[in-house]
């Protein structure tokens, strides 16, 4: 009589524990606060200050700097997601909810992102290109949802709304971001007023994507 093999278990990978995933938010909470304030070169050992953890908390939930920096970046990619997504639940004005989301996308400092995304690590990691994509199309359904209830003027693209508020929340030279916090939407809502349909003029150029700013 042949006797059946067992199947061999593999054992799950244990789950993080709650104060393991709290301290790795902090550092990401930190680490974005102090990039957005002096850049992603900043000392890891003023963001583990600012985090309330120790140095070897920080290294052990990132083993270098870049898998940080990624890390600061997809986490606001996916918060700029989440307010789109809420843009899209709703179900009233659809221009009220485009601008409620260039708001709060101005609210998470996309600004500072930028040089970071072209300049400190692998734009191509699959996980910045995953969140990049999500937001984009996220923005995407944002926008044509505007356009077809004829509130959203047609010749406007995701880049030509993500350029703005990327500009719109930059300090300008000699200036802290602290500083300019009650101009952002004052000056963003003036650019949103001129996304209103109907156009009151010719744009230029064609309507910007996000590729297009990718390759500028």
């Amino acid at each position: 009589m042949q006797t059946a093999t067992a199947t061999p278990v593999t054992p799950k990978a244990p789950r993080p524990r709650a104060d393991a995933l709290r301290n790795r938010e902090r550092i990401v909470c930190a680490a974005r606060e102090l990039f957005v304030l002096y850049g992603a070169e900043v000392p890891l050992d003023d963001i583990a200050r600012r985090a309330g953890v120790g140095n070897a908390t920080v290294y052990r939930n990132f083993p270098d700097r870049e898998a940080l920096v990624r890390e600061v970046v997809c986490s606001v990619l996916d918060r700029i997601v989440q307010a789109g997504q809420t843009a899209l639940a709703e179900t009233g004005d659809a221009f009220a909810a485009l601008e409620h989301f260039a708001h709060v996308s101005a609210d998470e400092r996309f600004s500072a992102l930028c040089p970071m995304m072209a300049n400190a690590f692998d734009q191509h990691h699959p996980d910045l290109e995953t969140a990049r994509e999500r937001m984009e199309r996220i923005i995407e359904e944002v926008m044509d949802r505007a356009k077809a209830a004829g509130q959203l003027r047609t010749d406007v693209g995701v880049g030509d709304l993500m350029i703005a508020v990327a500009q719109l929340s930059r300090p300008p030279a000699g200036t802290d971001c602290a500083s300019i916090d009650r101009f952002v939407h004052r000056h963003l809502q003036l650019f949103l007023d001129g996304l209103r349909a109907p156009a009151r003029s010719t744009l230029p150029g064609a309507p910007m994507t996000m590729e297009d700013l990718r390759q500028a």
